[in-house]
């Protein structure tokens, strides 16, 4: 089992989060990690401003996943937080200026630790390269379930 050193449980698997904007889409999961005492109320707007310069869309196979985070000084204990959109809202892609994605998952980020960005980045972008789990996760209505598929592919990530 690969320990990669932060909160996640099923109370941080959100389903059909309902948005209409990438902006909103992050406020709201944004503010789930604050209400669990994660996160600094500055982690909202930091996080939203880091989305603008810095985009996090992914165009993965079968469905479109963001990886918004920010930087550690907003940020309480790690986390990640799992949220799957109600209806696909458009990202920015990751390293493009203007190529859009329309996004279904979320895989919020609150990383204490500079150097675990890459990690955690590279676990997620693990998940997310293997369509039949993400269809998994985009589908599924069930936290617990969600919560056990993402854990187990935490738990199995090749060293």
């Amino acid at each position: 089992m690969k320990d990669l050193g932060l909160e996640f449980d099923k109370d941080l698997v959100l389903i059909d989060v309902d948005a209409s904007s990438d902006g909103e889409a992050i406020e709201k999961v944004a503010t789930h990690l604050l209400n669990k005492g994660l996160v600094k109320e500055s982690y909202i707007k930091a996080i939203m401003e880091r989305e603008k310069v810095f985009p996090t869309g992914l165009p993965t196979e079968g469905y479109g996943v963001a990886v918004p985070h920010t930087d550690v000084e907003h940020v309480i204990e790690q986390a990640i937080c799992i949220a799957t959109l109600k209806n696909p809202v458009p990202f920015k892609v990751m390293g493009s200026i203007d190529e859009m994605v329309d996004v279904k998952v979320l895989f919020m980020l609150a990383l204490k630790e500079p150097h675990s960005q890459l990690e955690m980045l590279q676990a997620v972008i693990g998940i997310v390269q293997k369509p039949d789990i993400l269809e998994k996760i985009c589908t599924e209505k069930d936290t617990q379930t969600i919560f056990d598929i993402v854990k187990y592919e935490f738990e199995n990530i090749e060293e």
